[in-house]
């Protein structure tokens, strides 16, 4: 397996890190699958949203299972703070509030907060109310199944977006066996996520088109396997399918830490040909993960 000598650029986000706890494990995956739905690539969505980590019954305000979920704007993006907020309380409203026995704590301590839960609250139509239950000041809504319980503000930081891998195989199956073994790796760090579906991006995309002028990104043609006889491909011969990793946290250390282990877990991967990475000459983000350390 080769490693590029190359880097993942990486980029500054605003993000909240917020705890979600349920009757069982049941509901509460079924909150955060909803709450992390179509939330892969702010090219597209209103925020990146994922799964950092679960949490056991027995560490969380409430006693009951819990899961740590992180949501990400660009920091470039104009007012990311407000689009954050807008994201979290459309997300929340949504998908948390509406799947049964959910409640919502803050897991970030920044000193900058959102009034999320307060705002949240006037779906109450004037029966909300303000409560200090589990230490925290929790707003809580009264709900057709009982009330709903939200903390009233949810911090927010600066974080770390587009930190990525591309597993290059000689397979799709090698390929996607790699990747597989880099998101498990991922998994085990904390305090990071992998936004796409199962942690896993099959397209990539490069930035606007050659051919279209109202596109903000198209497919990475260079890196497409079936245009290797069509285009000036950036692939061997012996590679036939690429997939990615993107890696958001809320540090650069934490990525970089999760990038490592990544690579580490993927070294033996049979059939695994080369492993590269994406950026953009320093042009779109100030950080600079390398992939040979």
């Amino acid at each position: 397996m080769i490693v590029d000598d190359t880097y993942a650029e990486a980029f500054g986000s605003v993000y909240s890190r917020i705890l979600v706890t349920a009757k069982n494990d049941a509901w509460l995956n079924q909150a955060v699958n909803s709450a992390t739905g179509y939330a892969t690539s702010t090219i597209s969505c209103d925020c990146e949203a994922g799964l950092d980590s679960y949490v056991e019954a027995s560490k969380t305000p409430d006693g009951r299972v819990g899961a740590i979920l992180q949501f990400h704007v660009p920091k470039f993006r104009k007012d990311a703070v407000k689009l954050l907020e807008w994201a979290l309380i459309h997300r929340i409203s949504q998908s948390i509030l509406t799947c049964p026995t959910t409640r919502v704590f803050n897991a970030l301590d920044t000193g900058e907060s959102l009034p999320v839960g307060y705002k949240l609250g006037f779906f109450g139509d004037g029966f909300q109310s303000e409560k200090d239950d589990f230490d925290r000041t929790m707003t809580e809504i009264p709900i057709m199944s009982g009330t709903f319980q939200i903390e009233k503000n949810l911090s927010y930081g600066e974080g770390v977006m587009g930190g990525n891998l591309w597993l290059m195989g000689d397979s799709d199956e090698s390929a996607l066996f790699a990747a597989e073994r880099a998101v498990a790796a991922v998994k085990k760090i904390g305090g990071v996520i992998t936004p796409f579906p199962g942690g896993v991006c099959s397209s990539g995309s490069k930035v606007r088109s050659m051919k279209y002028d109202f596109l903000i990104a198209s497919t990475n043609h260079e890196f497409c396997p079936t245009l290797k006889d069509v285009v000036e491909s950036k692939l061997s011969e012996e590679i036939e399918s690429v997939y990615e990793i993107i890696i958001d946290g809320v540090s650069l250390e934490k990525v970089s830490e999760a990038t490592a282990a990544s690579l580490k877990a993927v070294s033996k991967t049979p059939g695994l040909v080369k492993v590269s990475a994406g950026n953009y000459g320093g042009k779109l983000g100030k950080y600079k993960i390398p992939l040979r350390l």
